[in-house]
């Protein structure tokens, strides 16, 4: 998504957060909704699928968790830092839990989606915890 940056960047009142951390977690956040949804249809295709309800229930949680989070991170004006920072919060506590189920299976059950969706879920929950420590109190 290299258009993030620059579209945060031509707001007429650009937050005072660090851009780049904005930007990085914006679009960590949007990769990691797409790969927990397509992760959740994979493990949907699996012959195991009762093995896998719980990583499903995760995934798509993750998946809207981490949507709503870069939609929420993309509107500078106006913003009520309490609720971004929660928010944030969720989304990191989120991908945390789905990336330890999807090892699980990645390990156990060798499933390369699983492998590929907790690296996506680890990716935003650092993207998630860096924008935490620039938020505004």
């Amino acid at each position: 998504m290299p258009h993030v940056r620059s579209i945060l960047e031509a707001h007429p009142h650009p937050t005072e957060v660090d851009m780049a951390l904005l930007a990085e977690c914006v679009e960590a956040c949007f990769e990691c909704a797409q790969t927990c949804t397509a992760c959740a249809d994979a493990c949907l295709a699996e012959q195991e699928i009762a093995m896998l309800l719980r990583c499903i229930r995760l995934n798509l949680d993750c998946a809207d968790v981490c949507d709503t989070t870069g939609r929420l991170l993309s509107r500078q004006s106006e913003t009520d830092w309490t609720v971004v920072r929660a928010q944030v919060e969720a989304c990191a506590a989120a991908c945390r839990s789905c990336a330890e189920e999807c090892d699980r299976h990645a390990t156990g059950m060798d499933m390369q989606h699983c492998r590929v969706c907790a690296e996506a879920c680890r990716r935003c929950e650092e993207a998630c915890t860096q924008l935490l420590a620039a938020l505004p109190a």
